[in-house]
């Protein structure tokens, strides 16, 4: 076990281990790692915490715990460690150590320190798979009249893309170098003098390994498609080479999947019983698709700023993002994380919904392989929501609900455990 300067790790509980075929054991009392998070963050996490350990005393008759150890990153680091401390490289080793760990919203710094801490633990990390389930609960409202036919999964590719963070200011001179250089090799692109530049990385190595796991996603679970989304009739190379490494990478599941083309030449449109259907689909009719006809879609696999677009705009057909987890995996750790932003002004207020952290906490519970846990909080919540005992952001929407505050809706959920 390591030693952590501010990070105090309890003296009770077990670590995650890896198996020799990269499968997390977990122990009955494993030490994980929490981030409370920024603005309102403190309030949610407070709230969602609580239906997590009781939801796991009640299930498993306290034959299983959570030991939790806080670790820092965001406003609270730096009071822990000081300045620009955003992201301790103690934060970054527990995570290694302890294998999964979950988070509140944090702030991202403007005009200086850290580009982005979310972007920066991603990348840190190499938790290449943003996974992002959207549904509709019951009560909840939405802009679209049909709210329940959207459940789908997004696996969104973290590391790549734009977001890379390779880009140059207008009027450098690197900008100016580069442009140079395009000019040079290719005279017939228009780049524009003084222009900002960006590089959009994008690899087969990247792109397959997003799309194995959503294929596997689907397989385990047994959803019948998989869905690449793109925009590769314009970035050829890019955003089509994450098409075509992603037909590569299903290719490799054999008879368990089978393409949208052998379905209408080989079945008549119809896809075969246990297979699972690999289509592809342009990104700005995908946004269409999901709005007209969503529930043919199951599990979408996306590159970094489509998916980031999709998952924000799925959330919002189906009533915001109060209610939308999600989380970051890679191959060696995972970080569960609420997907809003911190609303400062309504820090320490008790106000505010606690759902997407405690969502995120499912998806935590059924990566851990407790699913009985995770089921109860799920049927605990979408219960509590159909009682229309709700926070403020559901309530002022909700005709004779009952406003409560955001600890008071966490025990509320616990007790329909």
């Amino acid at each position: 076990m390591s030693t952590y300067k501010h990070i105090q790790v309890p003296s009770h509980g077990e670590h995650i281990t890896l198996g020799s075929d990269g499968a997390i054991q977990v122990p009955d009392e494993p030490i994980l790692p929490f981030i409370e998070g920024d603005g309102t963050g403190p309030d949610i996490w407070k709230a969602a915490s609580y239906v997590l350990d009781e939801t796991v005393r009640k299930v498993y008759g306290g034959k299983r715990k959570i030991s939790w150890v806080e670790i820092y990153a965001g406003e609270k680091s730096l009071k822990v460690y000081g300045e620009n401390q955003w992201l301790p490289e103690e934060t970054l080793e527990a995570i290694k150590e302890f294998k999964i760990a979950i988070k509140g919203p944090l702030t991202t710094p403007v005009g200086g320190g850290i580009r982005s801490i979310n972007v920066a633990l991603r990348q840190e990390l190499d938790l290449y798979a943003c996974v992002r389930p959207v549904r509709w609960f019951q009560g909840v409202p939405a802009p679209v009249k049909e709210p329940h036919k959207l459940d789908v999964v997004i696996f969104r590719e973290n590391t790549e893309d734009v977001y890379s963070g390779i880009e140059f200011d207008a009027n450098t001179s690197e900008a100016n170098e580069l442009i140079a250089f395009l000019k040079q090799k290719l005279p017939k692109k228009f780049v524009r003098e003084g222009s900002a530049l960006g590089v959009k990385p994008v690899s087969a190595f990247g792109s397959k390994r997003l799309v194995r796991r959503a294929i596997q996603f689907a397989i385990d679970k047994n959803l019948p498609s998989v869905t690449l989304v793109h925009k590769g009739n314009i970035m050829k190379f890019t955003e089509g080479g994450f098409m075509k490494w992603g037909y590569e990478a299903a290719k490799e599941f054999g008879d368990k999947v089978i393409t949208e083309a052998e379905v209408y030449e080989k079945h008549g449109g119809k896809t075969p019983a246990g297979k699972v259907l690999i289509q592809d689909r342009i990104a700005d009719a995908m946004f269409q698709q999901l709005l007209l006809r969503p529930d043919e879609y199951s599990v979408l696999a996306t590159l970094n700023l489509n998916g980031d677009y999709l998952s924000d705009a799925c959330a919002a057909q189906v009533g915001g993002l109060g209610l939308a987890p999600g989380a970051n995996i890679g191959d060696r750790a995972a970080v569960f994380e609420a997907t809003h932003g911190t609303a400062p002004k309504y820090a320490g207020l008790d106000k505010i919904n606690p759902g997407s952290v405690l969502l995120s906490g499912v998806m935590m519970l059924q990566h851990l392989g407790w699913d009985e846990a995770a089921d109860a909080i799920f049927r605990a919540l979408s219960q509590t929501i159909s009682h229309r005992k709700v926070t403020y952001d559901l309530a002022r929407q909700m005709e004779g609900s009952t406003e409560v505050k955001c600890s008071e809706f966490g025990r509320l959920i616990a007790e329909a455990i």
